[in-house]
């Protein structure tokens, strides 16, 4: 696992508490007793079942990946980065904000 992909699934996480959304996280399982699948001991199908009815996005992201992740180019200032953005325009973005 690249620690880089985790710390870019942590950031998205807190984008999606930002937003007002919900996350789970750790080792997706089978129950052996009922087949049900959960992620930690919290039942997948109640977890949803609080925005049954509702419009959703679900993602599902694997923390752990044979693929390499891409550099990039960023449009704004033009460095290479890997990750889901450029670390130098975040920084940027950060610092002018007064965060």
């Amino acid at each position: 696992m690249r620690a880089i992909r985790k710390a870019d699934i942590r950031r998205l996480a807190t984008e999606v508490y930002n937003l007002e959304g919900r996350t789970l996280e750790g080792i997706l399982r089978r129950d052996p007793v009922d087949g049900k699948l959960n992620i930690n001991g919290v039942s997948l199908e109640e977890w949803l079942a609080r925005d049954e009815n509702k419009e959703v996005s679900l993602l599902l992201i694997p923390a752990e990946s044979e693929r390499p992740m891409e550099t990039q180019t960023c449009n704004t200032c033009g460095r290479q980065y890997t990750g889901a953005s450029c670390p130098h325009c975040r920084e940027v973005r950060y610092r002018l904000r007064g965060g």
